[in-house]
């Protein structure tokens, strides 16, 4: 099993279903969580049932100045921060039809969120990790979106999760020798709410058919894989990333 006690690891929408699972997975192997979501009602059955090994904050992230005070707030609970989890995202529809005003303003608020916010908070947790003995270790939920494409609605998520790659690997590429690593993890569809459009109009049943394992990744399944990053043993892996996608879309 792997062993995180000790670990200390802040984690972006935390109330979510990839979010609560992954908190869920790193507290039973003995890691300190920092929940964040938009508000504190979001987490707040998550923290209750975590107890003393959580703390809940709320934190806007389409606001950028808000999302680096949460890093400050997050990293003054303890002194310090070991892991950052970039898990908080949107998936707003931006139909080609819209007048153009409406579909830039999906845009932004995409990019903002999706984009912008893990950026800063990359950016503060590069300045702390090199600061820190043990350096500190960056995963970024990206997606398959970065590398496939998505759906014809969501050319700015697409955008957003490419960026967030190309972001990780930099990262990878020139705080190493300061004690940062850093990874990207690209899931396909996942069983969460975050999907519940596309379930609702076309069907889980259609994502299961588009994998050659005949279903669709659960949020333990990215869970696992975050864990495992957070464990510091893929250090010499920095820089990459995981697909997670059932072999629906093979790079």
């Amino acid at each position: 099993m792997i062993d995180l006690t000790g670990r200390i690891v802040l984690i972006t929408g935390a109330g979510g279903g990839i979010g609560s699972a992954t908190a869920r997975t790193i507290a039973r192997a003995g890691g300190t969580v920092l929940l964040h979501d938009i508000s504190p009602e979001a987490t707040a059955e998550l923290l209750a049932e975590l107890g003393g090994s959580a703390r809940a904050f709320s934190a806007d992230l389409g606001d950028p100045v808000a999302t680096d005070a949460l890093w400050a707030r997050a990293l003054a609970a303890h002194g310090r921060i070991d892991v950052l989890v970039n898990n908080a995202g949107i998936y707003p529809a931006a139909p080609l039809h819209e007048p153009l005003d409406r579909w830039l303003g999906v845009w932004d608020t995409s990019l903002a969120v999706n984009l912008v916010a893990p950026a800063v908070l990359c950016r503060a947790a590069v300045t702390t990790f090199a600061a820190q003995p043990e350096g500190g270790i960056i995963v970024n939920i990206a997606s398959r979106a970065a590398f496939r494409g998505e759906d014809p609605d969501y050319w700015h998520y697409a955008a957003a999760k490419a960026g967030i790659v190309a972001m990780t690997r930099t990262i990878a590429r020139h705080y190493g020798r300061d004690g940062v690593t850093a990874f990207a993890v690209a899931p396909g569809y996942v069983d969460t709410s975050f999907n519940e459009i596309f379930a609702r109009e076309v069907g889980v049943e259609v994502a299961a058919a588009d994998t050659s394992l005949g279903e669709v990744a659960q949020p333990q399944d990215i869970a696992n894989v975050v864990a495992f990053l957070a464990s510091g043993l893929a250090r010499h892996a920095t820089g990459t990333t995981i697909d997670v996608n059932g072999a629906s879309y093979v790079r």
